[in-house]
């Protein structure tokens, strides 16, 4: 999965924005995009499909740097929602080091929602990995909308799992920077544990999610 150069001390994360369509799945990116420091992520790609959007972009193109010179570049994607899509989604999934799923807050969504998010374990399987083990995190998008599902409903069903699971308006700008963070700190234990980020190149979790994770100082947060 993960695209790491020994002699060379460069690492490659692949973060994914997986979900069903119209959950908010680009605008988190926009949002995302528009909320963090200019000087921690780069320029953003859109990608027109028939009827959505796909959105890549890297997020630091100078590198997160360890104190032992090891260089860590984070690339973040997000996927196509619609089922005629799912080629491109299971290739989007490939080598992925963490998945954020947005689901989509709406109570008449929540079929979609529970399709969708059987499609990403399917996908997942379908290219060698296992749901069970890859860094996720779940985010209830559009609470700014009525009719949504109740929030002790939500984490009644996801919580049991031990899966984070974070509430957010990505139109309004709320709970954006928070599923991002929450999404870094799970996929830096992943790796940690296989690469000794801490023990081996200096880098703790403190320092790998402040560098990641910095806001631009006219975001207001």
């Amino acid at each position: 999965m993960i695209e790491y150069d020994q002699d060379e001390k460069k690492m490659v994360l692949k973060l994914v924005y997986y979900g069903p369509a119209l959950s908010g799945k680009t605008t988190n990116l926009l949002r995302l995009h528009d909320l963090l420091d200019q000087d921690g992520r780069g320029g953003l790609m859109v990608l027109d499909t028939a009827n959505e959007r796909t959105i890549y972009f890297d997020l630091l193109p100078f590198f997160l740097e360890a104190p032992s010179g090891l260089k860590i570049k984070v690339k973040v994607f997000t996927v196509p929602g619609q089922v005629k899509h799912d080629g491109t989604r299971k290739a989007v999934l490939q080598r992925a080091d963490g998945v954020a799923f947005i689901a989509d807050s709406q109570v008449q969504e929540n079929l979609n929602n529970t399709n969708s998010f059987e499609n990403l374990e399917r996908n997942l399987s379908f290219v060698g990995m296992d749901i069970e083990k890859i860094p996720l995190v779940i985010q209830y998008n559009k609470r700014d909308l009525n009719n949504i599902i109740a929030e002790p409903e939500i984490r009644g069903v996801w919580e049991p799992t031990g899966i984070p699971v974070l509430m957010a308006s990505a139109l309004e700008g709320w709970g954006i920077i928070e599923t991002f963070r929450s999404l870094a700190e799970a996929t830096y234990r992943s790796i940690d544990a296989r690469y000794a980020l801490k023990a081996d190149h200096g880098l703790s979790l403190a320092s790998f999610v402040s560098q990641l994770v910095r806001c631009d100082q006219n975001s207001g947060l």
